[in-house]
């Protein structure tokens, strides 16, 4: 985000600063960042304003309540330069992959056996179920998000904008350097990848994002038992810890039931 493609948005901006990454390589501007607690009012503004501007705006949670830095936002802790671009991976292809390393037999894991292992993703056990459908009739997105960002704020009165130079909530997650899913895979370009496909079947919204959380709003979620199954199949490959650590029963059945009608998704990496 350089100060040229800041001076673009019109929106008034609250005071901040441009953060240099700090990590990496290091000296990568890889956002703006408002001193302060932010409006889901501001967020909507400059989202509708895109693309008009080059900045897609990000509400963005610290790691601790108590942090004074920020953290990983305002202190730098960032990896843009270490990304590839999202427009190298296939979401598909992706999520078949994760779904097999995930699903397969993990002899240094002493809490899940095999069996176990294939049960919680029953009926699909370690079979990729391909993508779910879309639905190109859909409620205005941009409406929705609006109002879960307004949610978001609600629960998270600490929450700040960050500015990403980007296209689209997807691809912002990239040059921003976050990498909140490093244990599972340290390349954020192939989650961009993942959640692009979603805009364009979901018509899902990168809202906010969390030092190690992200949150969507979502158009069109499923509707039906066997479309959720799917999605499920979907979230489990792209954040098994969703269901892994989510709440029990921790099924991808369980889990589907709570997605059908669900305008919200959200994810959270261990």
């Amino acid at each position: 985000m350089t100060p040229e493609l800041l001076s673009t948005i019109a929106v008034p901006l609250p005071p901040g600063r441009l953060i240099t990454t700090d990590e990496g390589d290091g000296g990568v501007q890889a956002l703006w960042l408002s001193d302060g607690p932010v409006s889901a009012m501001l967020w909507t503004r400059i989202r509708d304003e895109h693309p008009c501007s080059g900045g897609w705006p990000l509400l963005l949670d610290s790691r601790d309540p108590g942090d004074s830095d920020f953290r990983p936002w305002g202190s730098g802790e960032l990896f843009p330069e270490q990304m590839s671009s999202p427009g190298d991976h296939a979401a598909a292809d992706l999520l078949a992959k994760w779904l097999a390393t995930y699903t397969g037999v993990d002899e240094d894991d002493d809490m899940l056996s095999p069996g176990k292992r294939l049960a919680i993703t029953a009926p699909f056990g370690q079979t990729w179920p391909g993508l779910a459908p879309g639905n190109e009739t859909r409620p205005d997105p941009v409406r929705l998000a609006a109002e879960y960002a307004e949610h978001f704020v609600l629960g998270r009165s600490r929450s700040r904008i960050g500015l990403v130079a980007a296209p689209s909530g997807a691809e912002a997650l990239t040059p921003v350097g976050w990498d909140g899913p490093a244990n599972w895979d340290n390349d954020t370009a192939t989650f961009s990848a993942v959640v692009s496909d979603w805009e364009q079947r979901f018509g899902a919204c990168v809202v906010a994002v969390g030092s190690d959380t992200l949150h969507l709003s979502v158009a069109t979620p499923p509707t039906s038992r066997e479309d959720a199954l799917i999605v499920a199949a979907e979230h489990f490959a792209f954040c098994p810890d969703n269901i892994w650590q989510g709440p029990r029963p921790q099924t991808l059945e369980a889990y589907a039931e709570r997605l059908i009608g669900t305008n919200c998704w959200e994810f959270w990496w261990d």
